[in-house]
């Protein structure tokens, strides 16, 4: 996957010594609005979520997820174009992956290993909360949040909805024929 990145020169930019004490910080960019012939602005779909140890517990559930990422990264799922991972605290991980569209990120969430995982999440957290919220530039932005000690993104100012009937899952959420 190349990705177009420009470096954007700034005010205090000067062309005078490498001395990184006295340099402005580097400045980039990425234009992807169209990627390998795909409408990426009305298309793709990004998934963050976060996972929080909330037991001694957790810490065992959150290495059977650690072990899901690691297959992830090995053998990325059809449609996954890319993802990254990183700490809100030392009990709460974040994962952000983006995707091409949701009907791949459906057939991901849908397939082994992430259903097993899922099933037996929804069966007992394990001592953790998990959260998921998705962003769509044509359908809008969805959550859902399992055994969070508290509110988290758009759960500490949206108002909640239960997820049930046509809000059980994410393309219910997001009103996606």
């Amino acid at each position: 996957m190349t990705q177009k990145v420009e470096t954007v020169p700034g005010p205090d930019d000067n062309p005078g010594p490498s001395d990184s004490a006295t340099r402005s910080p580097e400045r980039s960019s990425s234009g992807i609005e169209s990627w390998s012939g795909l409408n990426i602005r009305f298309t793709m779909f990004e998934w963050d979520s976060g996972f929080r140890v909330r037991r001694l517990r957790g810490i065992a559930t959150l290495l059977g997820i650690g072990r899901g990422l690691a297959k992830i990264k090995q053998a990325p799922p059809d449609g996954l174009l890319g993802d990254e991972q990183f700490l809100f605290g030392l009990n709460h991980v974040g994962i952000r992956q983006y995707w091409r569209d949701l009907g791949s990120l459906e057939r991901f969430t849908c397939s082994k290993p992430h259903a097993d995982w899922w099933r037996d999440f929804l069966r007992d957290s394990g001592g953790a909360g998990f959260w998921h919220e998705t962003y769509s530039a044509k359908y809008g932005i969805e959550a859902v949040y399992i055994d969070m000690p508290g509110p988290v993104g758009l759960g500490r100012f949206a108002p909640a909805r239960a997820p049930q009937g046509p809000f059980l899952s994410a393309r219910g959420r997001l009103q996606v024929p």
